[in-house]
């Protein structure tokens, strides 16, 4: 299937690795000109060079669907968007180096564990600080801009405690729930601008950030990394964890020319993790 979203300008925020970095590398296969954004400076250009290296111009010239890529750029950005000021830079390198942008995936650092009976009033406005605010900023700079082109797309990376609350995630599922509450109603706000709003909610994906809560897990129960992440591929219908990749494609497709007629959703990528439907 040809996207349709080649030559198209993305931001991808935190894509300096874990599920950012799937995305972004899905989308360069595209042959969209992708802001690689993080803290990490020398690791954002480590993977500009890889993708310029794969898909940019003199190299094979097709992406994975098969569509030219000729004129795909990528750009290293470092920067704190957990700040108005990362935020703003984030953006305003992103359009003077690309060009005005058309898809704008929201990401960021995952809050630490915790439960909920144990949250603290600072805790509560972490969640925010950490999950809404910076989001809502990224989409306020970006919304004007895709709105009077008519063509958008705004994509959150979430997690399946959008759908089930997860476990000694208190801080998490109380941002992200709010998040994708903002993202539901912004997406009937924009959808006749032809600006699609959606989120992408990863199960088990086998990424660091996994791994580690894996490893606090068996920290706090006195038992194996191993035991753990068995224990769990048993409550998966299919019997493992997501690779990065998988989750990449699907976001990929959300972000899409086909995907137009596909708005204010929560999809799940968990290989059945969530037995709702």
């Amino acid at each position: 299937m040809d996207l349709g979203i080649a030559g198209k300008t993305a931001l991808v925020a935190a894509s300096t690795g874990g599920l950012g970095l799937a995305v972004a590398r899905a989308l360069a296969a595209e042959g969209v000109r992708v802001a690689i954004v993080g803290r990490r400076r020398d690791r954002a250009k480590e993977i500009v060079a890889e993708l310029q290296a794969a898909y940019g111009t003199g190299t094979a010239g097709n992406g994975a669907s098969g569509i030219a890529t000729k004129g795909f750029d990528a750009v290293a950005i470092e920067a704190d968007l957990t700040t108005p000021e990362g935020i703003e830079s984030a953006v305003e390198q992103t359009v003077a180096d690309l060009g005005p942008i058309d898809i704008l995936v929201l990401n960021g650092p995952g809050p630490k564990p915790g439960a909920a009976a144990t949250l603290s009033s600072d805790d509560i406005a972490a969640a925010f600080d950490l999950l809404v605010k910076p989001q809502h900023a990224l989409v306020s700079h970006v919304l004007p801009g895709m709105r009077e082109r008519r063509w958008g797309r705004i994509l959150a990376i979430g997690s399946s405690g959008v759908t089930a609350p997860l476990p000694n995630l208190a801080v998490s599922n109380t941002g992200r729930a709010a998040l994708a509450g903002y993202l539901k109603t912004l997406a009937a706000e924009v959808a006749l601008d032809e600006v699609t709003v959606n989120l992408l909610l990863p199960g088990r994906i086998a990424t660091d950030r996994v791994t580690q809560l894996d490893q606090a897990a068996a920290k706090r129960r006195g038992t194996t990394l191993e035991d753990i992440q068995l224990e769990s591929r048993k409550t998966i219908p299919a019997r493992r964890y997501g690779e990065p990749a998988e989750f990449g494609a699907a976001a990929a497709f959300l972000c899409s020319a086909p995907a137009s007629y596909i708005t204010g959703v929560a999809l799940r990528c968990d290989g059945g993790l969530i037995r709702s439907l």
